[in-house]
């Protein structure tokens, strides 16, 4: 399968700017990849304006994801703010070029910036059975609670989509290569570069890690679409000889 990362600089607040942004480098990739990655919140920035940027699944977003990813023949996901009611949700998106959307709403919302106080949690992880793969897509500080991240469905993928800051950028690192270790599987990160709209800078270091824990990508500050092959059979064959997963510790959630 492949994989395309993209990181860039974001639109504050500014959905439409993101959406044709994105679209133009989507254009990019036509044909050329199965799965693109984008990062959290990708029409706003990480915002904590819920009320006034949210949207619905019936929105302009949900059915532009949709359009992209019949237009490009591959899957799309990235997070964005979604209103159910009186709730808001950090809400990651998967769009399937066959018109699925399937969602999975952020377990951990990060307190040192407020975010539990303009979101909703999310409670229920997902894993999407995409081109025989089977993939757990999470968001941002949900990387930093590895019981939550753990490999009890036997999934092949794991993806972090997020707004990490730079001065962070060691734990980004040091965690997305302990996540792939520990559940022996693929594991990508896509981080936004640039500032944003509360002074907080990004470096990026979007990468794609294989189950071994060995780096197949890394990207430093920089925009750019990045794709890169991984294979299923590689990862079987890997954990056949290795069955660690075998002996993982079974937690309740």
């Amino acid at each position: 399968m492949r994989v395309t990362l993209i990181q860039t600089n974001l639109h504050w607040e500014n959905p439409t700017a993101n959406r044709e942004m994105f679209s133009a480098k989507f254009a990019n990739l036509s044909g050329n990849t199965d799965l693109v990655v984008i990062p959290e919140m990708f029409t706003t920035g990480f915002s904590m304006r819920s009320k006034e940027l949210a949207e619905t699944m019936e929105g302009p977003t949900v059915h532009w994801m949709k359009a992209s990813a019949f237009e490009l023949g591959a899957a799309i996901t990235g997070s964005m703010i979604i209103r159910e009611g009186d709730d808001f949700f950090n809400r990651l998106l998967w769009a399937t070029p066959t018109g699925e959307i399937f969602h999975y709403d952020k377990k951990h919302l990060f307190t040192l910036a407020g975010e539990q106080k303009h979101f909703a949690p999310g409670t229920e992880r997902i894993v999407i059975d995409y081109m025989g793969w089977k993939i757990c897509p999470l968001i941002c500080y949900d990387l930093r609670f590895p019981v939550w991240s753990r490999n009890t469905e036997d999934y092949d993928l794991l993806i972090y989509v997020a707004s990490w800051p730079d001065r962070r950028r060691e734990a980004w690192q040091t965690l997305l290569k302990a996540r792939a270790i520990e559940n022996q599987c693929y594991t990508i990160g896509v981080n936004r570069v640039g500032e944003d709209g509360s002074n907080l800078s990004y470096a990026g270091d979007s990468t794609l890690i294989d189950f071994a824990g060995k780096s197949l990508l890394a990207v430093e500050i920089v925009e750019g679409e990045f794709t890169a092959e991984i294979s299923l059979p590689k990862r079987q064959d890997f954990i056949e000889k290795l069955p660690f997963l075998a002996d993982r510790d079974q937690f309740t959630l």
